[in-house]
């Protein structure tokens, strides 16, 4: 059903390059300790940040260039830390890094605090400001500037915390000697804060929009949508009630900021998985899934705010499969342009078309072989990163470090269609399931003259 191009490989575009690099600080010929490289967070631009384990007993983060192929230092620590949030401006002039702090047997009764936030000057001189000591998870994102060719002196975080409050620091900067940029009276940085959302149990950042999505509880759920705009300023955009149980959210969830190695989640705990999707087109899709009341039945929501309506859907994952874990029944929500697939690996891949909800001879539901995406990773384990390109979606895995890009296949659309396909072929399907996939050959890969003559 889906068409994967590799992107990125950690292994091939990074890992390689880092032995080399400590090859040759160690000087010797070939590097073969073990250097621990992990993805930490991709920017709005597709640059991957990652940490890995010096030859020298440090910890170091870089960057990946996607356009470029090149990766780039951005710090060394003097010692072994671990990164669990990181973001890099746009300038790439400050680098924002939380590290969860040791709690080791031997360390428990030093009073230190479980996780120290930090700002560091990245050019030229690595000064670090501390922006948080506190006992719960932070997670920092940087917002993006449309700036000029000339460098921006100033730039805005977004520090968002476990206990429930998401804080924006306007950081200023100055120009020393013509090339230094450092900060601005940086004792001062803790005056410029700006509270943005009080007490939320969820939150999903999205780096191509600047918008922030936060779900907060009293009698009901509120889904706020906070705008950024380029004069920094932002504005609650959108609230929407949402129906779902009491106990939806255990513990905070953070959607699409970054990667903690350090935090295992506990994911049985998870009673609702949410997403927030929307495209240039004009759509936006809040999507999830929620507990299930007898293990061989799962229920999901797409709530099509554009159309001012939702669907629910239900559906019966048999008797015959092995039983999942309970964290492993959420399905993976993939957006496509204005499609939303929803995915769980050896059940079924339904594609829902957003635009014409109401008819449902515009939905592909697949089952059985069809809906396997050829990935190494289960699909609770897949990562939806989002994409300028409408027509196409980022998946990473994590544990092998690759990102794919993905998009619905028109030769699997065709094969569909065929009239003489064998038995078990996908065209031994209904009615409903060839219109829909006529629709989105003509409707949605209509441009291509090639495909409207096959």
């Amino acid at each position: 059903m889906l068409k994967l191009k590799q992107q990125f490989d950690l292994q091939r575009d990074v890992v390689f390059d880092i032995l080399r690099k400590e090859a040759s600080v160690c000087r010797v010929k070939e590097y073969c300790e073990d250097v621990d490289t992990r993805i930490l967070n991709t920017e709005r631009d597709g640059s991957v940040l990652y940490s890995w384990k010096g030859a020298t007993g440090t910890t170091r983060i870089g960057k990946y260039d996607p356009y470029t192929k090149q990766n780039k230092l951005l710090y060394t620590f003097d010692k072994q830390v671990c990164v669990s949030s990181c973001s890099l401006n746009k300038e790439e002039t400050l680098l924002a890094v939380s590290l969860a702090q040791n709690t080791s047997a031997q360390q428990r009764l030093k009073p230190i605090s479980r996780c120290l936030t930090l700002l560091i000057e990245i050019h030229p001189i690595n000064n670090t400001k501390v922006l948080k000591a506190v006992d719960c998870r932070v997670k920092v994102q940087f917002l993006h500037q449309e700036t000029e060719w000339k460098p921006a002196l100033e730039s805005h975080l977004l520090l968002f915390t476990e206990d429930g409050y998401v804080d924006l620091y306007h950081v200023l900067l100055s120009k020393q000697e013509g090339y230094r940029v450092v900060i601005s009276n940086p004792e001062r940085l803790s005056r410029a804060v700006e509270r943005i959302i009080e007490d939320f149990c969820w939150v999903q950042w999205d780096g191509h929009t600047q918008r922030l999505y936060c779900l907060t509880r009293k009698d009901k759920f509120l889904l706020r949508c906070v705008q950024f705009y380029q004069n920094h300023s932002c504005d609650i955009v959108l609230e929407l009630v949402l129906e779902l149980p009491a106990n939806a959210f255990r513990a905070v969830r953070f959607v699409s900021l970054g990667f903690d190695h350090y935090h295992v989640e506990k994911p049985e705990q998870d009673l609702v998985r949410m997403r927030v999707f929307t495209n240039r087109l004009g759509s936006m899709c809040v999507c999830y899934s929620q507990p299930l009341k007898d293990k061989q039945e799962l229920t999901y929501t797409v709530v099509l705010v554009h159309k001012d309506c939702s669907k629910r859907f239900r559906v019966c994952l048999g008797n015959d499969k092995p039983s999942l874990n309970s964290h492993q029944l959420h399905p993976l929500f993939i957006p496509i342009g204005y499609y939303i697939l929803v995915y769980l690996q050896g059940y079924f891949l339904h594609c829902i078309n957003t635009r014409q909800h109401e008819m449902l001879c515009h939905s592909l539901f697949l089952t059985g072989q069809d809906v396997n995406l050829g990935m190494q990773s289960q699909s609770d384990a897949l990562t939806v990163m989002h994409k300028e390109d409408e027509t196409s979606v980022c998946l990473l895995e994590l544990a092998c470090g690759s990102i794919h890009i993905a998009e619905l296949s028109p030769a699997y659309l065709l094969q569909i269609l065929r009239s003489d396909a064998s038995p078990g072929c996908p065209s031994s399907k209904t009615d409903p399931l060839r219109l829909a996939a006529l629709h989105c050959l003509l409707v949605f890969m209509g441009d291509d003259l090639k495909l409207e003559l096959k």
